[in-house]
């Protein structure tokens, strides 16, 4: 295994942005790799700035490298002016640490956090010398892997994969190793690549596409045919039962350059209750399990020690609602270790769970920045998607920040929900003109911003059925906000492409069929498509057309609640029912308290734990300090709700 710095070095002064390509990062290891250990290549489809700070990628690679028979390395996609030079000077796919060619790794593995990436990853496998098609590969090539939340609809990367994992990666991924290892031991002259992916099928979580088979009829999927006896008939996700047994990253990643989210992050908890219809993390990371406040508070504190960093973010889906949220937030700003030099920045903020304390506090060192995630316009259309939030919950949170010193707010909302009207999407600037108001009590010159995204109905939700709004329709939408916006000095309007939001559609949607239209996208030099400067909805569309397929089809189509989907054979641990009762009550206008202060709703995540149910203290409010969480214990110890 032959580093190839010495070829890549001069390259590196004809590319914008070198530091990229060096590695070296305070944080980063050096493996030494034998052959007793499983190589593995860590591997972030976008820029090194996107991907450096993705904390997934980081834990793995901490993890992996502790076993003493795995080592693990780092690889991002290069910018197209790496590429270029790349493919001139004949240098492949290359990892950070040892600058070590991709071809020489035993495992590859993708972490998969936006759906148009997927192009980027047929150009590192190519880059890498990696054949495209899983069912080119032979006994020497690597194993590709891929896991991350859009893999719970991986079907459109299907014949690009060797393995998806489904779910959380920290168990499992050493699972995967030690299958690795006992196949890298057997006799090379008879070593079969089908016998470690058999291997990998029985191990829980990870599916194997070419186990399986999809049927088609016209532009639906109407069956599926397993082709292996070791592949199971459904793929459950895996979930790690306690985050207090995970205190990763505990050497976290310091950047050579300006990174995405450049501070220290540490996770509070995973999961979420709240049961938004819209959101897939939501759906898909349950059960809550919360990290002990005094581990936070730790990880926070030797973090700040080893890095330097000056901001620490505290993250998770909705880091109000964690349980002590002000005296972590409070112990890390008045730390006098830290010299009153540390904020704290709360990312994810539930407006009915942001208060004035906490507005205080997060602004004693430094106003980081404030966004508010309404997500609907109107009552009506925060019911709908359950997203139980009172116009009055969000004046309060958007009154407590301007009280508190801060000049500019950011909403967040999104268009093209089910049964969204105008009359709904209008409502969104109805509220961002109030919020303005509001900042004026406080200061002459406020700016509110709102945020719109298109919304695509993801795998695994109660909206995975529902019909997406085509590109005519979210076009009126923006137009309607933009003139509406105009009558509110202050009030800025933001939105998301309805280009982009079609071809997110088209690939979190699609079926095995979508494989050839990425390719084609690929071919086309269809790369960064998640970058504006570079997307092009037209290569979409062309490969779709000369792929025989429907855009509608896959994308504006609603969807009967009996159809079999793309995905129906991977399980994200709900129950079917619950997301069809969720779909029903959504069309219904009908909301759903948080399972924390109310009786079970049997959706599935917990069951699969060997837990009854997790009650919360009924008196609890919905923010702020709540009572002890309390569980049925079957039989696996579980850290989960509050």
């Amino acid at each position: 295994m032959n580093s190839l710095f010495e070829e890549i070095e001069p390259l590196l002064f004809h590319v914008e942005k070198p530091a990229r390509y060096v590695g070296g990062e305070m944080g980063s290891q050096l493996p030494l790799h034998s052959s007793d250990s499983v190589a593995w290549l860590l591997a972030y489809p976008d820029t090194y700035e996107i991907g450096l700070p993705n904390q997934g990628l980081q834990i793995l690679y901490e993890i992996l490298n502790e076993r003493h028979d795995a080592v693990a390395e780092r690889t991002y996609a290069p910018w197209s002016d790496m590429e270029a030079a790349m493919r001139g000077a004949g240098i492949p796919l290359f990892s950070l640490e040892n600058h070590l060619a991709a071809q020489a790794f035993d495992v590859v593995a993708f972490n998969l956090s936006a759906e148009l990436t997927y192009t980027n990853l047929l150009n590192m496998l190519d880059l890498g010398c990696i054949p495209l098609h899983s069912a080119d590969r032979g006994v020497n090539d690597p194993i590709v892997i891929a896991g991350g939340h859009c893999t719970y609809n991986p079907e459109p990367l299907a014949d690009f994969l060797d393995a998806v994992v489904l779910g959380e990666g920290e168990e499992v991924i050493s699972e995967i190793t030690v299958v690795m290892k006992r196949w890298l031991d057997e006799d090379p002259a008879t070593r079969e690549r089908r016998s470690v992916l058999e291997a990998l099928a029985q191990v829980d979580g990870v599916y194997i596409p070419s186990f399986y088979a999809p049927i088609f009829d016209g532009p639906k999927q109407i069956g599926l045919t397993i082709l292996n006896d070791h592949a199971p008939g459904i793929v459950e996700k895996r979930t790690i039962a306690d985050l207090g047994d995970w205190p990763y990253p505990k050497n976290q990643l310091v950047p050579l350059m300006e990174v995405v989210h450049d501070r220290l992050n540490v996770e509070v908890f995973r999961g979420c209750t709240r049961g938004c219809r819209f959101c897939q993390a939501g759906m898909i990371t349950r059960p809550v399990r919360e990290r002990p406040a005094a581990q936070v508070i730790e990880m926070v504190k030797r973090g700040i020690e080893r890095t330097g960093y000056e901001e620490v973010a505290l993250t998770s889906l909705s880091t109000a609602d964690f349980s002590d949220i002000e005296g972590v937030v409070t112990s890390v700003v008045d730390d006098p270790a830290n010299g009153g030099r540390v904020s704290v920045s709360l990312p994810s903020l539930r407006v009915d769970a942001f208060t004035v304390a906490t507005a205080a506090k997060i602004q004693q060192v430094k106003r980081t920045g404030l966004t508010f995630a309404p997500e609907g316009g109107t009552w009506r259309m925060r019911k709908v998607i359950n997203k139980l939030i009172s116009d009055d919950d969000l004046y309060a949170a958007v009154d407590a920040a301007f009280s508190q010193g801060w000049r500019r707010v950011k909403l967040y909302f999104l268009i093209g929900l089910p049964t969204e009207t105008d009359e709904d999407v209008l409502g969104i600037a109805e509220l961002g003109a109030r919020c303005v108001e509001i900042g004026k009590r406080y200061h002459a010159n406020i700016t509110v911003s709102a945020s719109v995204g298109g919304f695509v109905p993801k795998a695994q939700t109660p909206f995975q059925w529902h019909r997406q709004n085509t590109l005519q329709e979210l076009q009126h939408k923006i137009a309607l906000l933009r003139e509406a916006a105009k009558k509110t000095r202050g009030l800025q309007i933001k939105w998301h492409e309805p280009a982009a939001t079609l071809a997110e559609g088209i690939v979190s949607r699609g079926d095995r069929r979508v494989g050839a239209v990425l390719e084609r996208v690929w071919r086309a030099g269809g790369t960064f498509q998640e970058w504006s400067e570079h997307f092009d909805l037209s290569l979409f569309q062309q490969a779709i057309v000369a792929e025989g397929l429907d855009i509608d089809a896959m994308t504006i189509r609603q969807r009967d609640v009996d159809e079999v989907l793309p995905w129906d054979h991977l399980s994200a641990g709900l129950h079917k029912d619950f997301l069809v009762g969720e779909y029903r009550d959504a069309l219904g206008e009908v909301g759903l308290e948080d399972c924390r202060w109310t009786p079970c709703y049997d959706c599935g995540a917990c069951t699969n734990y060997g837990i009854e149910h997790i009650v919360a203290s009924p008196q609890a409010p919905a923010g702020g300090s709540q009572g002890t969480g309390q569980h049925l214990d079957l039989g696996v110890p579980v850290s989960l709700s509050r």
